[in-house]
């Protein structure tokens, strides 16, 4: 992906962030919120492309210390509007996670929810997911499956933006996978994701 388009999907989510309603909803994702009192008490969690907020600002009212990266400097101004409302704190940055420094055995758990770019760089930044991964650490992901293209109730258009369990093993050698499953479920998050839909739900623990 050239620099235009990458300024081309900046703008794109700018765009889509700038409407008053949050498009995916206030709530947190359902997968997320079944699994998330798994993560150590009070541990520090990084929320990767968590846009509008949903997911780290419920995060920060369970007690943990947030951060949540986006490209979006509009999304994320409304993920700190939502974190007022709901009276927690997290930290924003504006960043291109394909470029954006994870750090080094730093995080108690990393969040990913839908978060689907192209096979190489996701592949470098869930490269660089492990290594900012503490001992113990977690990995919640959930991903659309290429079965998601039948639904058409959100995410990317393509397959090869999409996961399955065999390209999440082969993504993460050095995790130990305690949950890795592709189902269908109804995933109801906002006007951007309605309707049943077909996913990939890993819970990985370096």
């Amino acid at each position: 992906m050239n620099d235009q388009q990458d300024l081309a999907k900046k703008k794109g989510w700018d765009e889509r962030y700038g409407n008053h309603e949050y498009i995916f909803g206030k709530e947190p994702n359902d997968f997320l919120k079944s699994v998330a009192e798994q993560i150590p008490a009070g541990g520090k969690v990084l929320c990767l492309a968590d846009g509008e907020g949903r997911n780290g600002v419920y995060l920060a009212g369970l007690g943990y210390e947030v951060t949540s990266v986006d490209q979006s400097p509009v999304g994320l101004k409304k993920a700190n509007a939502l974190a007022t409302e709901r009276g927690v704190s997290i930290t924003t940055i504006t960043a291109d996670l394909t470029e954006y420094d994870l750090g080094t055995t730093c995080w108690d758990a990393v969040v990913s929810i839908f978060f689907h770019i192209p096979e190489a760089p996701r592949n470098q930044v869930y490269e660089r997911v492990t290594k900012a991964l503490k001992p113990g650490g977690l990995l919640i992901l959930e991903s659309y499956t290429p079965d998601q293209l039948k639904f058409r109730t959100g995410g990317p258009p393509v397959a090869e933006l999409m996961m399955t369990t065999d390209i999440a093993h082969r993504t993460f050698p050095d995790l130990t996978f305690e949950h890795c499953e592709e189902l269908e479920r109804d995933v109801i998050e906002g006007i951007g994701h309605t309707g049943r839909a077909a996913v990939l739900q890993v819970i990985a623990r370096r």
